[in-house]
């Protein structure tokens, strides 16, 4: 028998809340316990780096299309049926991942993980959608980003743990036992938000082809997208920067690592508050010209002379703003296309990965002894983010105007 899914004030459920919060933190999980089992999977099967790179994007290659598939089938079968059979894959090619024989194997295993973990990323946003409106979904959206923000600042002390007695190896049946943890907390908390008669027959893509549609969805989706390009820009070069750049010792780096997560944390907390009283949409206007500022900030004294320590001043309050945009760009996005919800999360995590995978590589361009290239990279997509904005702002006022026309013909 499923719980309850609001509570007496018709907010979401700390029960429900907390799993949307476990399945948001798959891919953190996935990836950040792993990384650093890098050295021992190249040593245990004489592979090249690239190679063991491979298994890491393998898995966000998985992550990125199984949310489109995962996004469009909950649009036609309910959410509960392909969340399960989400989890069902990934808890399948973790324990294929566990006993690998051959890197060919770890590679498309974490293919399968992917696939399988986009499950519970993607149908969480269109459950939310599901169950709240307006300012709420902006506040639920941030507060399930709050407690899965814990992931990243966990994940790799505990990989980095696993690693001495169990190995990967090890590492992977830990991925296997979590997602067999998900599945056990999804059919024991979570009832179905989508009711038949609301469900579309239509192709797996068919929903996709409506989201593209919606300008207003489209803009806030790419708002999204670069908001998070921003911060993997970050997390990609932040070993380099802090370590090489600042100086920083590795428990230095991983200190400082956690203070920015602690920052985006509080920030999420503090962004779940303002939804009902600011709205999401004020937030965000006040945010991403914020971000853009700092990111400014961060190239101007990563060109200027002067003790390379400072850079964490400007980064950490690049990151913090984050925690401002990511909810609210997201309940914006969702809003728009609450009729294909899971479709419309799909693109969201689909744009995300994308704009991820493309910034990664490029934030180490220019070497590991430089903090430009980051810079350079954080400072554009904070510029796009806030062209963006000013569209979407338009484009809303534009709207808007139209609305109060349409009601004085009305009472004339």
């Amino acid at each position: 028998m499923p719980l309850p899914a609001l509570n007496r004030s018709g907010n979401l459920s700390t029960a429900w809340l907390l799993v949307l919060a476990f399945l948001a933190m798959t891919a953190p999980f996935a990836t950040d316990l792993y990384l650093p089992g890098f050295p021992r999977v190249q040593q245990d099967f004489a592979a090249t780096a690239s190679g063991v790179q491979l298994t890491l994007t393998g898995f966000l290659i998985g992550m990125a299309f199984g949310q489109l598939g995962f996004g469009a089938l909950s649009d036609r079968h309910g959410r509960i049926v392909p969340l399960l059979c989400g989890n069902v894959l990934a808890l399948a090619s973790s324990a294929l991942a566990a006993a690998a024989p051959s890197i060919e194997v770890l590679v498309a295993a974490r293919l399968g993980q992917g696939l399988g973990g986009a499950a519970g990323v993607v149908i969480a946003r269109a459950i939310i959608v599901d169950l709240t409106h307006d300012s709420e979904t902006a506040r639920t959206m941030s507060l399930m980003m709050t407690v899965g923000g814990i992931a990243p600042i966990l994940a790799p002390s505990i990989g980095a743990f696993l690693q001495g007695p169990f190995g990967w190896r090890g590492v992977m049946w830990t991925l296997a036992g979590l997602f067999a943890l998900m599945m056990c907390a999804v059919a024991l908390v979570f009832g179905e938000t989508r009711p038949p008669e609301e469900r579309h027959g239509a192709s797996l893509l068919g929903g996709l082809a409506q989201v593209v549609r919606v300008r207003r969805y489209l803009l806030f989706a790419a708002l999204f997208a670069t908001t998070f390009a921003v911060m993997m820009t970050y997390i990609s070069a932040s070993s380099f920067v802090y370590q090489n750049v600042m100086g920083f010792s590795a428990v230095g780096y991983g200190l400082a690592f956690g203070l920015n997560a602690a920052g985006l944390i509080t920030s999420g907390y503090i962004s779940s508050r303002l939804a009902r009283t600011v709205g999401p949409l004020r937030t965000v206007r006040v945010a991403v010209p914020t971000l853009f500022a700092f990111c400014v900030l961060t190239l101007v004294v990563a060109l200027l002379p002067g003790p390379r320590w400072l850079l964490a001043v400007p980064i950490w309050l690049a990151v913090t703003t984050v925690g401002f945009i990511m909810g609210n760009s997201t309940a914006l996005a969702l809003g728009a296309v609450r009729h294909v919800s899971g479709s419309g999360s799909a693109g969201l995590g689909f744009a995300q990965f994308v704009f991820g995978a493309l910034v990664s590589p490029l934030s180490g361009i220019g070497g590991a002894d430089t903090a430009l290239p980051m810079a350079v990279l954080m400072t554009m997509a904070g510029g796009v983010a806030t062209l963006l904005l000013a569209m979407a702002s338009r484009r809303a006022r534009v709207l808007a105007g139209q609305q109060e026309r349409d009601e004085s013909d009305e009472r004339q």
